[in-house]
């Protein structure tokens, strides 16, 4: 989600950008300017005496100036912040039982989890990802399932097994994950 709001962004941006850049070297080189075009000619300013005192006396337009500027301004950190929050949890932190803890890897708890819903009758395929805090992990599961795979089956397995064995061995009280259930693309049997 986020790699996609990113790109339309950028690409939004750089698009408008590079308009009004062509449009204004176009304008500079001694092209001529459509009759709405603001700046014909060299010596124009971006914004008139006249232009900037405009609407400074309209009762709604600092507010107006204000909110928008404010939204701008939420939108550019909401944007910002969601590019320093990762996506994949990097470490769960494991009660050893002495006092100190341990680090697990991420990574390697989402293979295990992985290889063995991956080794059910009926899984084609499985990729996890673990999110959430190191003392409170949840897993996102995607399962890639054969044509003869039963969901129900396939689900209440990887809960009473995979899951089940992921949250013991690491030692946490719940492991709460979402699965999502894809069929493999298969050709119709032919009937004769």
């Amino acid at each position: 989600m986020r790699s996609t709001v990113n790109r339309v962004l950028l690409a939004l941006a750089g698009l408008v950008l590079a308009v009004l850049g062509a449009a204004v070297l176009a304008v500079g080189l001694g092209a001529s300017a459509p009759t709405w075009w603001p700046w014909d000619a060299k010596g124009d300013v971006l914004l008139s005496t006249a232009a900037r005192h405009r609407w400074r006396d309209e009762g709604w337009w600092w507010p107006t100036v204000i909110a928008v500027l404010a939204v701008l301004v939420v939108l550019a950190l909401w944007w910002f912040l969601a590019q320093l929050r990762r996506g994949r949890l990097a470490e769960v932190l494991v009660d050893s039982g002495d006092g100190e803890g341990a680090r697990l890897r991420g990574r390697a708890l989402e293979d295990v989890l992985a290889d063995e819903a991956g080794a059910l009758d009926g899984v084609a395929r499985a990729r996890t990802m673990l999110t959430g805090r190191r003392t409170a992990p949840r897993a996102r599961i995607r399962l890639l399932t054969e044509p003869h795979a039963a969901p129900r089956e396939t689900l209440n397995a990887v809960a009473d097994g995979a899951l089940r064995h992921a949250r013991e061995s690491a030692g946490l009280a719940e492991l709460p994950a979402e699965v999502r259930l894809k069929a493999v693309k298969h050709r119709a049997t032919r009937v004769s």
